[in-house]
């Protein structure tokens, strides 16, 4: 994955670096190329090889995060969700599903946008979701900047959405978010209030937007990611090595 350069997204991130009377807001918006480099060939030969190599093997997402853990906007099949009957009539809520290769775009996200502080090359499918609506995430989004930044998100609001929209084209967007459970959230460091990730994955540009915020106590000490260290056994480093062969 290669980094954008982008000066309106460089603005917005300028001011989404909020200190505030009661916590701090460290947000950050980046665009990345979906071309793969040496590393990201070799993560998706893994990431392959774990889903059986089902050419466009597809893997289940957790529900959307932006309208709770079991609602859907009608006509939410066209998200990669369906619906079933079972013999007792009964309608059933299918999972969202990914196919391995969109998984390795979000994951390879990570690992660059984190570099060299943390390693996501073991996250799940299930640790993402992908949601509803480019509506949802953008009132999900507001809605946690203004009840914590206030009129200071206000004056931002505009101008973040509009840098985003003009890099991403978000009508045309994929949007996925990453919400790790509580025993592998990097992000749930002492002293962290809430954090967000969201994708916003444009297929036809080959592009992806990420949109990383989290809020901490200012009683949390400065400058302490709290990035746990989740770096790759030995035995997937073989096999990394292994694959280097073969490129």
């Amino acid at each position: 994955m290669k980094l954008l350069e982008n000066a309106r997204l460089e603005a917005v991130n300028s001011q989404l670096c909020m200190d505030l009377e009661s916590c701090r807001i460290d947000g950050r918006i980046e665009s990345y190329s979906c071309k793969m480099a040496g590393q990201d060939k070799r993560l998706f030969k893994l990431l392959s090889r774990e889903n059986g190599e089902i050419p466009g093997g597809l893997q289940a997402l957790s529900p959307p995060q932006s309208m709770g853990p079991t609602s859907h906007s009608p006509g939410s099949a066209v998200y990669g969700s369906s619906l079933e009957m079972d013999d007792n009539f009964r309608e059933i809520q299918l999972c969202d599903t990914i196919s391995t290769k969109t998984l390795f775009y979000l994951i390879s996200t990570l690992n660059a946008s984190f570099h060299p502080d943390y390693d996501f090359s073991k996250a799940k499918s299930e640790e993402f979701s992908r949601e509803p609506s480019i509506q949802a995430v953008m009132t999900a989004i507001d809605t946690q900047l203004f009840a914590t930044a206030g009129d200071q998100f206000g004056a931002l609001k505009q101008q973040l959405w509009t840098a985003l929209d003009g890099e991403i084209d978000l009508k045309d967007c994929h949007i996925y978010s990453y919400n790790p459970d509580l025993s592998s959230d990097p992000f749930g460091e002492e002293g962290c209030i809430w954090s967000f990730n969201y994708f916003f994955f444009n297929p036809k540009l080959k592009r992806i937007v990420f949109f990383h915020c989290r809020s901490t106590s200012r009683s949390a000490p400065f400058g302490d990611s709290g990035v746990a260290d989740m770096d790759m056994d030995d035995n997937e480093r073989m096999m990394f090595d292994q694959y280097d062969d073969d490129l």
